[in-house]
């Protein structure tokens, strides 16, 4: 039986490649995403993966938009937290708010995300959890102390989740990408992408598909032994 994977964030961008890469690999795919509801609607007419709206800040939509995912294709075994804002600012120039909304879905989305359905990947004895955490929050990025710290801060979720989930054989894992050819990132002035570009050793930015295989390849049996992990995926522009 196929097992079932949610993807938050997972209509757009690279969360809309990680949905179709797992779709492919033979998974039950369920898409979260916060409010383009044009965006879904197309993006299930495209790829038949069905979307679900919930907004991944807040604790009790999440639970019960994750227990309609189950009511609808059953279990829960595979997440993949990628739901992801910016709010960027210089830190003398940024608000509270910019800060909360950030740090409420990029950081405590994910708890959101996985608390809910942990339960169940410890009775049954299986899950795969993976976190999309970003560069910038491996190096820091000028004005985004707000979203550095939360994707840093995911990668402690990761590491704490894979000793505690490891006995039960549950895994948790990250994957830093580096600047990818995202319609926000394309969006971005020509000049800028440029300027970026050159501090990237490869030569490009990288593809959305590019993040969705390791992801298959953290979900997969394959990658049982592969625990508390990050993948850095950003044509060699910063090592850990």
């Amino acid at each position: 039986m196929s097992r079932v994977a949610i993807v938050t964030g997972g209509s757009r961008g690279i969360g809309a490649a990680i949905s179709v890469a797992l779709r492919d690999a033979g998974y039950k795919v369920a898409a979260n995403y916060a409010g383009n509801d044009a965006a879904a609607s197309k993006f299930t007419e495209e790829t038949g993966i069905k979307t679900y709206k919930w907004n991944v800040a807040d604790y009790e939509a999440s639970k019960a938009g994750l227990a309609q995912v189950e009511a609808d294709l059953g279990p829960i075994d595979v997440v993949v937290a990628n739901a992801g804002i910016t709010r960027d600012a210089p830190f003398h120039k940024m608000t509270p708010e910019q800060w909360h909304q950030v740090v409420d879905t990029n950081l405590t989305g994910v708890f959101n995300t996985v608390h809910p359905v942990w339960p169940g990947m410890r009775e049954r004895k299986f899950g795969r959890v993976v976190v999309i955490s970003s560069i910038n929050g491996q190096k820091g990025q000028f004005g985004q102390v707000n979203y550095a710290a939360t994707k840093a801060g995911d990668l402690g979720i990761v590491k704490s989740l894979a000793q505690e989930g490891a006995r039960f054989g549950i895994t948790a894992n990250a994957i830093c990408p580096g600047y990818i050819a995202t319609e926000m990132v394309m969006a971005v002035p020509e000049k800028v992408r440029e300027s970026i570009i050159a501090q990237i050793p490869t030569g490009r930015l990288g593809r959305p598909e590019e993040i969705a295989r390791c992801v298959v390849f953290l979900v997969s049996d394959d990658a049982e032994f592969t625990n508390g992990s990050t993948i850095t995926a950003n044509g060699g522009q910063f090592f850990v």
